[in-house]
């Protein structure tokens, strides 16, 4: 491997493959398939029930929109040129996709905390999709076009300083770097609070209820417990159910789910399926999460350890391949691998790649000839809620965003590398503060055709 000094100098000779004013084009003439259709592309094989419910959810707002239409914008940047720096990419950067999480030491983090879509490619697509989620967050906050500038321009002139400091770094300084800040930054600060509460007995509370004990159908398989009669008065504790957000399931299905931690245990750590081992399945339910996921298969797994006190809660979520991948070969000139991709495991891989720490019950796992991530669900979880976001704080923000997208980067790519290409002028930050101020117009465009298609269903 070439010396930090030497891959520099190359992050330099990459502007002669894409100058960073190029960056600023975004020319919707260039889109040869309309929005809606890759959005219908992208929904084949999803619950048809729930297609309609996450459309609703994309009509909401602009950015509601955005977080959903990620085949969209991957489709829309592999049109343009690019860098050619690769790094392990989060897929679907933007503010809400932030958030707070226990450590395995029990410390809540702050990290990027979704990676539905990761995939390896240009460094520059996570960059302008974050820097066009600030520019659509500044205008649900009623800010002015002048100031929305000036969040993304904060955020990537953060970035771009931050990769200088990451090429600098001794590689381990990097891997451990940690955001000491945080406290003081108002939002950040909000969401460690949220989390700090966001115990698994609140969920215990927020998803179970006490219910008359029956005989469950899921009876007898290798996970499932017998249940005997004790001093709990012929009642136990199971998910409630309040649909579409989350349904209770059970029989086959139930049986199901809990015979897929199996394979999901190889996956994990030696001594963290020794931990996994003391708890015992106890009821399964359907959950409807997020936005770009809606109508994919997702189940909570409720697990009982050290008593009923002791609640764990596993989530099962459906993984298909990454928006992005169907354009990495012709944006790249990279040629995937033929063999076959376990969508779950893609995503561990890219999480705990670009994570400080991770989620100790992070792994995946099988069912149906599906690929599922197993991960906590909502253990002391918590991000940004835009409804409640004042301006002032979402300058703040824009400046952790750059930060801790800057560290994923480094720890998944050559810091070196997109240092040199990114240089010490602002170049490259007025260049994407362009395309992200166009591409934010180009989404509200869309959107406005998503809310009259719904519009046009309805009447038809």
């Amino acid at each position: 491997m070439t010396g930090a000094a030497e891959r520099f100098r190359e992050g330099q000779e990459r502007r002669k493959l894409m100058r960073r004013a190029d960056h600023g084009s975004w020319k919707v003439g260039e889109r040869k398939v309309d929005a809606l259709k890759l959005l219908a592309a992208a929904e084949k094989g999803r619950i048809p029930a729930l297609v309609l419910r996450k459309r609703e959810l994309m009509a909401a707002s602009p950015f509601g929109y955005f977080r959903g239409a990620v085949p969209v914008m991957a489709y829309d940047l592999s049109l343009m040129g690019n860098t050619g720096i690769f790094c392990q990419l989060c897929g679907d950067a933007h503010v809400r996709n932030l958030g707070a999480f226990a450590a395995p030491d029990g410390r809540l983090t702050f990290d990027v905390n979704d990676y539905d879509e990761t995939i390896v490619g240009p460094f520059e697509w996570d960059v302008k999709r974050m820097a066009t989620s600030l520019v659509l967050a500044a205008r649900g906050t009623g800010m002015k076009d002048a100031r929305c500038t000036d969040v993304a321009m904060l955020f990537l002139e953060t970035y771009r300083t931050m990769m200088a400091e990451f090429a600098k770094m001794p590689v381990l300084e990097v891997a451990r770097y940690q955001v000491h800040r945080l406290d003081e930054v108002s939002p950040v600060e909000g969401i460690l609070k949220i989390a700090e509460r966001a115990t698994p007995l609140h969920s215990l509370s927020a998803l179970t209820e006490v219910v008359e004990k029956k005989t469950s159908a899921a009876k007898g398989t290798e996970t499932q417990p017998e249940k005997k009669a004790g001093p709990d008065g012929g009642k136990e504790r199971v998910f409630r159910s309040d649909p579409p957000s989350l349904t209770r399931v059970d029989g086959e299905l139930a049986a199901k789910v809990m015979r897929s931690l199996k394979k999901y245990e190889e996956t994990l750590l030696p001594e963290r399926r020794h931990f996994l081992a003391q708890y015992k399945a106890v009821d399964v339910a359907f959950k409807v999460v997020g936005t770009g996921s809606v109508g994919l298969r997702d189940y909570c797994v409720y697990m009982q350890g050290n008593g009923k006190s002791d609640p764990l809660f596993l989530q099962v979520k459906q993984e298909v391949a990454s928006g992005y991948a169907p354009y990495i070969e012709r944006a790249t000139g990279r040629k995937l691998s033929g063999a076959k991709v376990h969508q779950g495991q893609r995503v561990v891989e890219g999480e705990r790649a670009m994570q400080v720490q991770s989620d100790p019950f992070l792994g995946w796992t099988s069912m149906d000839g599906r690929d599922y991530m197993v991960r906590q669900l909502n253990d002391h979880k918590a991000s940004i809620q835009l409804d409640s976001l004042k301006p002032v704080w979402l300058m703040e923000y824009a400046g952790v965003c750059g930060e801790i997208l800057a560290r994923g980067h480094a720890r998944a790519g050559d810091s070196s590398l997109m240092a040199g290409y990114l240089g010490n002028s602002a170049r490259f930050d007025e260049a994407v503060t362009e395309f992200a101020m166009a591409y934010a117009d180009q989404t509200e465009r869309d959107w406005k055709e998503l809310v009259g298609s719904l519009k046009k269903d309805t009447k038809a």
